[in-house]
């Protein structure tokens, strides 16, 4: 440990906006809750309603990238330079990006999710005809698509990028450093500056409300294998900063010290138990499982890597009935709301993950190749992961079922209303209207089910007289009353669906007799020790971004971030419970659509980094005079009234251009013309309808962007052949999206672009650089003479 004199270095205005707009997000999830809840729940509807498309369709094309990249040329590159090897052997850096990546989670959703598909309202169950056995398959299935090459890709995409330009090239770690081979040295602006702030809020606040609602599955274990450890708010506290202190003592003592030995024991204790349930349970059954899910998981990837959920999206399936849809309930053949709950919300997850993510295992796989990083960083992960999913997955499945055989169902009783009813209307309770709602339904007390029904005629029969308190005693202690349990000290059967999402996982395990408390001892250990390994490289992650991408910032810093992790989540959970966390955790869901689009950049910049490092594009060839984003990163008043001017005169600004370059003017101009002015006239038109009940012209606003669409086709098909008349690097989708988003700037460019061919370089010359703009404090005590400097 550093006991010298304390020292700060870090990028000030990136580090005190982060802390103000968390300070502010937290405040507003606790004094508002319920507010807080319900605007990001809708926003989060808004998006699955609105981009689930983008979602679904971004993740494929960077999977699709990805392997391109692996199989191409570029797959030779390494991460540092040409004889550099490998920081950490192959099992310790695989243990400390799957502890960094989606340990935790496999404990949860490992159990929980396979299940959840296999009992719960979605398309597969809504076919009554659809065998058992194929949707049980199903629920495999879908569980290794949320888990599978769509969730890890978004790592390997801000991986590739970050540890290829920090170690080859000798660039700051950080965000906005992705997006040099794009825009050069303007990261080095208040552009750079917000990515790396938003970075760091979603890092945070992903790792806060993982820790939080972490917490309550960890207290719900602690309680089930000791019932006197109650599950309470105070106890969570105690968790929350058990887990911080080690997780500050494993920052402190960095990356190959502590972080890497937590995560080399937690995933070791996975293993163990991995393959304890695997010789424990049907082995042969499980093999099976895993051999044919994999058959299954390729032959529908694609399918389900592109469905969207659009028919139930659009509208409820009015008409099924006569069309003889048996199955469907007038809600499609699934619930509506079920990409919402699932891919979108697991997209969401993953994306809003990837720069913390991305980062870490980035910082720790110097030396190696892109291609074996993509080994260690997809392949790998999601072949031990469909291993875990399959194993504890297949065994919930059949844990269900068997309990299911031995007669285990899931009343839901309602024991205020069954203790307010006399003796006469217990015994007649199946017909009068008190006995009726004993149950609990849908929308409060209602009558029982069969499970209920029989439950309770078995009782009064073999107990005449019973009085209704009788009934409340023996169901709250009786534990086939509450569908769990075969009996209150025989837990070899259990109705995995009658229990909450936290107490499946150890109910599952013990299932395998004296070995069951065993493994529900070293599964607690393993959850948190894996909570741990993920609130320390979060810490870490997050203060590197705070020091502009020093990669051994001051321990300081280090115990502030983790510190604030544990104090954010510790908040949350006191002043708002669950519904505080779960706000910050859709918070986190919804931050993945804007993640989506740097996402998209990123690709884009990880391939052109990649072609220049090999020589298929040049980084120093001909360029645009102005970046598309000059007008807004510049102190030039010169950009910005060409900016203002352009948004309304850009089709006179295209006839000069034209004419400058000796190309047919009048006809694109005027086509050009005539588009915008219809497209504007046409949304002005639509304004009115919507603000006066005279004008009849709904739908006009549809005719007007089929005209804006023509006018940036006219735009973009000018600055294709401008673009290749000097050699500029780019192709014509780049150039629409450019003019579909941006047409103003596009029109500052081509006005200027014949002034000079452009010598912007995209790839930095050395691998050790300051740059002037990086603007980093670095505070020391001063004593004996020192002075204290500033960079």
């Amino acid at each position: 440990m550093d006991c010298g004199p304390l020292k700060i270095k870090m990028n000030p205005l990136v580090s005190f906006v982060s802390i103000i707009l968390i300070l502010a997000f937290i405040l507003w999830c606790i004094l508002a809750k319920e507010h807080a809840n319900e605007s990001f729940g809708s926003a989060k509807t808004w998006i699955t309603t609105t981009f689930t498309w983008l979602y679904v369709g971004s993740q494929d094309v960077w999977a699709l990238a990805i392997i391109a990249i692996y199989f191409s040329k570029y797959g030779k590159l390494k991460m540092g330079q040409d004889d550099e090897k490998p920081e950490y052997n192959d099992a310790t850096w695989f243990a400390m990006l799957f502890a960094c990546g989606v340990g935790v989670g496999l404990f949860f959703f490992g159990v929980a999710e396979p299940l959840w598909h296999y009992v719960g309202p979605n398309r597969y169950t809504a076919d009554k005809y659809m065998p058992d056995n194929e949707l049980a398959q199903w629920a495999i299935n879908l569980t290794f698509f949320h888990w599978g090459i769509h969730g890890w890709i978004v790592y390997v995409v801000i991986g590739i990028i970050l540890g290829f330009l920090t170690f080859r090239k000798g660039m700051p770690m950080t965000m906005k450093t992705c997006f040099y081979p794009l825009i050069g040295d303007r990261i080095y602006g208040w552009m750079g500056d917000l990515v790396d702030i938003f970075s760091i809020l979603t890092t945070l606040f992903g790792v806060c409300t993982s820790l939080g609602l972490g917490t309550m599955q960890i207290n719900k274990g602690l309680n089930y294998l000791n019932e006197d450890i109650a599950v309470s708010t105070d106890n969570q506290v105690i968790i929350i900063w058990a887990i911080t202190a080690v997780a500050t003592a494993s920052v402190i003592s960095g990356v190959s010290v502590g972080i890497r030995r937590l995560s080399e024991i937690c995933f070791g204790l996975g293993m163990v138990i991995m393959l304890m349930v695997l010789f424990l349970e049907d082995t042969w059954y499980l093999l099976n499982l895993y051999c044919q899910s994999i058959g299954f998981y390729i032959q529908w990837i694609l399918q389900l890597g592109f469905h969207c959920d659009a028919f139930e999206l659009s509208s409820k399936s009015y008409g099924a009935a006569d069309r003889g849809r048996a199955y469907t309930d007038g809600e499609g053949d699934g619930p509506l709301n079920w990409m919402d709950g699932w891919t979108i919300f697991y997209w969401g997850w993953w994306i809003s993950w990837s720069p913390f993510v991305g980062m870490f295992i980035a910082k720790i796989s110097r030396g190696r190749t892109i291609r074996q990083f993509i080994n260690g960083t997809l392949t790998a992960p999601m072949i031990y992961t469909f291993m875990w999913l399959t194993i504890f997955g297949g065994a919930a499945i059949k844990t269900e079922r068997l309990a299911a055989g031995d007669g285990l169902c899931c009343p839901s009783w309602n024991t205020t209303a069954l203790g307010s009813l006399t003796d006469l209307q217990l015994a007649d309770y199946k017909t009068t209207k008190e006995g009726m709602k004993v149950c609990n339904g849908k929308g409060g007390p209602g009558p029982c089910g069969d499970c209920g029904w029989k439950l309770m005629s078995e009782y009064l029969a073999d107990n005449k007289g019973a009085s209704p308190r009788n009934v409340v005693d023996y169901i709250k202690g009786n534990t086939r009353w509450l569908g769990k349990y075969k009996g209150k000290d025989d837990k070899s059967r259990a109705r995995l669906s009658c229990m909450a999402s936290e107490e499946m996982w150890f109910a599952t395990v013990s299932t395998y007799g004296d070995m069951g408390p065993f493994l529900c001892i070293i599964s607690l250990v393993g959850i948190i020790l894996y909570f741990v390994t993920s609130s320390d490289s979060g810490s870490l992650v997050i203060d590197i971004m705070g020091a502009n991408g020093d990669q051994d910032p001051p321990i300081l810093q280090r115990v502030f971030w983790a510190l604030v992790e544990g104090a954010t989540a510790t908040a949350l959970l006191v002043a708002g419970g669950s519904d505080s966390l779960k706000a910050l955790q859709t918070a986190s869901v919804a931050a993945g659509l804007p993640y989506t689009i740097i996402l998209c950049f990123v690709t884009i910049a990880t391939w052109r980094a990649l072609a220049m490092e090999v020589g298929d594009l040049n980084p120093y060839g001909p360029d645009f005079t102005i970046a598309l984003i000059d007008p807004f990163t510049t102190l030039r008043p010169k950009l910005w009234l060409g900016f203002l001017k352009n948004i309304f005169v850009a089709p006179l600004s295209l006839y000069n251009c034209l004419k400058k370059h000796n190309m047919k003017a009048v006809g694109a101009s005027v086509a050009a013309g005539i588009c915008w002015i219809t497209w504007l006239s046409l949304m002005i038109v639509e304004i009115g309808y919507l603000h006066s009940k005279h004008w009849k012209a709904e739908g006009i606003y549809a005719l007007g962007w089929v005209f804006y669409l023509g006018f940036v086709t006219i735009i973009t098909a000018t600055r294709v052949t401008i673009r290749n008349h000097y050699g500029i690097n780019g192709n014509p989708i780049e150039d629409f999206f450019a003019v579909l988003f941006a047409y103003p700037c596009v029109m500052i460019q081509l006005e200027t672009v014949n002034k000079r061919g452009g010598l912007s370089p995209l790839m930095p010359d050395n691998r050790e650089q300051n740059r002037p703009s990086d603007f980093v404090i670095e505070n020391k005590a001063t004593s004996h003479g020192e002075k204290e400097t500033h960079a």
